[in-house]
């Protein structure tokens, strides 16, 4: 049977509207990747990613935690029917592994904690029960826009975007810095368009700036919050990467939050762990009738019983997660940021300063014919034509044409044949900068002011896991 009006042929209107969405931009080179993908040896002219955020320098810490004998466990309840709120012992881990590594202001409570599959199943129940149709939610931009569809796809929600700028105010220290104004700012905007906002997104570390908001701020937005009785969602996927040396405040490490019922915390294994082909997600809040309600949906985006096994295993072993895998990571992560920092200095484009994430944020806009957003694209595109890909800030509603995500969380080689083919296409293209364009360079990175500038202060011997150089 068709559907009425607009349908397509077998729709509900509801199906319609889900079939007709638009795929996000970096859905769409990510499409593009994997039909051409590079590899060193199979496909060394294919597409080099550097524009999906995910960790690939630990797989083989990874590889051989998750083949040890401890991890070979199969028992029929893990092959049954399951909690689907997660199962309780791996819920009862997770509450441990997070008030310790969190630094929670007490133990968080196991029954507070909902698993599914991934961050993505996260957002989309969380919103859903939280607004209804045509709600807005408040998002500083820039921001990882997949949230977008996250939100939309089921709660048919808006994002109320609280826009920030490179250029630095007389009530600011750095570019892109929020402050609680913009925020009432943005919430007053929407009043005006007849918006109901419902809920604050905040991501800490930032994506795609690598920025970690400081306790204070997070305080006013969580006050902020509260004077409107907003939710407050809270997502900390990059809680772990961090690799510069700065005190990383969780929201649940906080002592008194002004709206406990309407503060909710996410985290998962994607990015912290490298694992995001596993899909498991995290939500964490206090209360019930909102994990009554997400629980409704959760069945539709439960993780394997196995799965959760594993995990617990994972979870479990402080020793290893505390002598091995994370401070190797960090050293990792920072080698790696260091390396591609460093390349794009040499060729003259800028990075803002971060400190966690996988990815820096970087300034292409003298690489620009004009400054506008269509500049933008053609430059991505023709970045795309040199089999290189990277996220444009239109992925991430930035509200400045000419910013572009990286992702450093892989090889050396990568990193330098990223460089390569950055430095073979630029060239070509770079003009002359806008007469009125704004310089962020007291932020960005340099040798001369900052240790984390230049891995030119770490000996090449201790760059080991990413010191093979390739050239193509």
């Amino acid at each position: 049977m068709s559907g009425g009006g607009d349908c397509a042929p077998g729709l509900s209107a509801r199906g319609s509207r889900i079939a007709g969405g638009a795929r996000g931009l970096l859905d769409k080179g990510f499409d593009m990747y994997i039909a051409d993908p590079f590899d060193r040896d199979r496909n060394p002219q294919g597409i080099l990613n550097l524009g999906t955020s995910e960790n690939k320098l630990c797989f083989d810490l990874i590889q051989e935690r998750l083949t040890r004998p401890d991890m070979n466990y199969v028992e029929p309840d893990l092959l049954q029917y399951s909690d689907t709120q997660g199962i309780k012992s791996f819920r009862e881990e997770i509450a441990k592994f997070l008030t310790e590594y969190a630094r929670a202001s007490k133990a968080l409570n196991p029954e507070h904690i909902i698993v599914m599959s991934g961050c993505c199943a996260v957002f989309a129940t969380l919103s859903t029960v939280l607004c209804d149709p045509g709600d807005g939610y408040l998002i500083p931009t820039p921001y990882y826009g997949g949230i977008n569809s996250k939100t939309q796809l089921y709660g048919e929600i808006q994002p109320v975007h609280v826009p920030l700028f490179s250029e630095v105010t007389d009530e600011e220290s750095h570019p892109f810095q929020l402050r609680v104004e913009k925020l009432e700012a943005a919430l007053q905007r929407a009043k005006e368009q007849g918006i109901r906002v419902r809920a604050l997104i905040l991501i800490n570390p930032h994506n795609p700036l690598g920025d970690i908001y400081p306790a204070q701020l997070l305080k006013e937005c969580l006050e902020f919050a509260h004077r409107y009785e907003l939710h407050v969602i809270m997502d900390e996927i990059y809680m772990l990467s961090v690799y510069d040396d700065i005190t990383f405040t969780s929201v649940l490490s906080l002592d008194c939050l002004p709206d406990p019922e309407r503060t909710h915390f996410m985290w998962g294994f994607s990015k912290d762990f490298g694992m995001s082909g596993l899909r498991v997600g995290v939500l964490y809040t206090r209360s019930h009738e909102i994990r009554k309600a997400v629980n409704q949906l959760a069945v539709f985006h439960g993780c394997p019983g196995p799965v959760q096994y594993v995990l617990s295993q994972f979870l479990s072993d402080r020793d290893w997660l505390d002598n091995v895998f994370l401070p190797t990571n960090k050293k990792r992560l920072k080698e790696a940021q260091n390396i591609l920092v460093d390349g794009l200095s040499e060729i003259g484009v800028p990075v803002l300063k971060s400190s966690g994430g996988l990815y820096v944020w970087a300034d292409f806009r003298k690489f620009l014919k004009t400054q506008t957003f269509e500049a933008e694209m053609e430059l991505w595109w023709k970045l795309l034509h040199e089999k290189l890909l990277i996220s444009p800030g239109k992925a991430f509603y930035c509200s400045e044409p000419g910013w572009f995500r990286l992702v450093f969380s892989d090889s050396a080689d990568k990193m330098y044949l990223c460089i390569q083919r950055l430095e073979r296409m630029l060239g070509a293209e770079i003009t002359e900068p806008a007469a009125n364009k704004t310089s962020v360079e007291d932020e960005l990175p340099n040798s001369e002011n900052d240790p984390i500038a230049t891995h030119a202060n770490i000996p090449i011997d201790e760059v080991s896991h990413l010191k093979k150089i390739v050239v193509y």
